[in-house]
């Protein structure tokens, strides 16, 4: 790809402060993690295997009674009751991190907002919910907002630019 000396210039004026180079690099990793957070904090599964059949509930609904349960509505994964009844005739593939943003952690022992442990990595918040899944996405939507409002800003005032323009010479 050929470069204009300028442009040339100030790119290798940004790589030479070493902090803000590996900075950037860092948030576009982070925020292209970010992109995937169902699958690295998630209170559902990413697959199951129940009686030689595969289940991918990250992606569509299933109900309790596919996997032997007694209900009709969705099953609920955080649910003993319903892990038991997959592992008797399966296994589950859990995320990394086993909460979504918005589940709530019932069996912390401890009052909330709790400490960080094995379970919550950066603690709960004062309903119970894990702190490194709503950071997660959290950061996800931030970015996304700065990105949309930056374009439509942008695009605004192009147009606001032009009319002026036009204005002014017409």
């Amino acid at each position: 790809m050929a470069m204009n000396p300028l442009t040339r210039a100030r790119w290798q004026r940004f790589k030479a402060n070493k902090r803000g180079y590996w900075s950037t690099w860092v948030f576009f990793v982070l925020f292209f993690l970010s992109l995937f957070a169902e699958f690295i904090a998630n209170d559902k599964p990413l697959l199951v295997e129940y009686d030689n059949q595969w289940y991918y509930p990250i992606f569509t609904q299933y109900a309790e009674t596919q996997f032997g349960g007694e209900f009709e509505t969705e099953a609920d994964y955080t649910d003993p009751y319903v892990i038991d009844l997959i592992e008797e005739n399966g296994f589950i593939i859990w995320p990394l991190i086993r909460f979504s943003y918005d589940t709530i952690n019932y069996d912390i022992v401890a009052s909330v907002p709790s400490a960080p442990d094995n379970v919550n990595w950066l603690g709960t918040d004062d309903k119970g919910r894990d702190v490194l899944a709503r950071i997660i996405y959290g950061f996800r939507i931030s970015v996304l907002f700065g990105f949309i409002l930056t374009i439509v800003s942008s695009v605004i005032g192009v147009a606001v630019g032009a009319t002026q323009v036009i204005t002014v010479v017409g």
